[in-house]
């Protein structure tokens, strides 16, 4: 990969890093309302909850970035954290913070789905 390719990808990691520290921050929709309707705590409950999920899925999503600009650092961007084979340009422009090639990933997926501890390993590893 080139200098100029590593700098474009760094450049798109780094935004995408500061506009998800800026959502990260945001919790103003997890905070607990009380009310005097039961079905409007009801209401609230399940508002509260997707904003976790929201904020839980955001949170991951900023530390593989943060895991990719790692690797540009120490040069292994690029390449798959599984399977040590470069990680397709097609791929890394669809998704710049990706840690495996796309054979991988599916892989980990399918694992993650039936419970794989180990391949479960490497995904926090990766991050």
């Amino acid at each position: 990969m080139t200098k100029t390719e590593l700098s474009k990808f760094k450049k798109i990691l780094e935004n995408k890093q500061d506009e998800l520290e800026r959502i990260v921050r945001n919790r103003d929709a997890i905070t607990i309302e009380k009310s005097a309707d039961a079905l409007d705590e009801v209401q609230h409950a399940a508002e509260r909850e997707l904003a976790i999920r929201n904020l839980d899925r955001e949170s991951n999503l900023l530390r593989n970035v943060r895991s990719a600009l790692r690797r540009i650092e120490d040069g292994s961007f690029g390449t798959c954290l599984h399977c040590e084979e470069e990680i397709s340009p097609k791929r890394l422009a669809a998704v710049p913070w990706a840690p495996f090639c796309i054979q991988c990933q599916e892989q980990a997926d399918r694992n993650q789905e039936e419970g794989n501890e180990l391949f479960e390993e490497i995904l926090v590893n990766a991050a």
